[in-house]
């Protein structure tokens, strides 16, 4: 019985320490610093998820298209104030894109 548990709770420790960092994109964008400036429904500095998710509905390469928007940062796309680069020392390329796909589903 010592050793079945023992064994659960081993698989149990492995598993948590084996889950991907972007297993929680909300936290990992807070982290990033990405809700200084937007916020979920409503525009702060920049448009609000629900507004980027709605723009780029359908769009078979909105991915890739606002992973490399928030990469590499920009402006005019929703006005003059320009979105600053996020680097890979600020937020990974898997966490980005799962940041991504998280917004588009708002």
């Amino acid at each position: 019985m010592r050793t079945w548990i023992t064994l659960l709770g081993t698989a149990a420790i492995g598993l948590a320490v084996s889950l991907p960092a972007h297993a929680n994109p909300e936290a990992n964008m807070k982290t990033a610093g990405c809700f200084a400036c937007h916020t979920v429904d409503k525009k702060l500095v920049g448009p609000s998820y629900k507004d980027v998710a709605a723009k780029y509905k359908g769009q078979a390469d909105a991915v890739a298209k606002l992973t490399e928007k928030s990469r590499n940062g920009g402006k005019g796309v929703w006005g003059q104030i320009p979105m600053p680069p996020n680097p890979v020392a600020k937020i990974s390329d898997a966490d980005l894109k799962a940041a991504v796909e998280w917004i588009l589903k708002q």
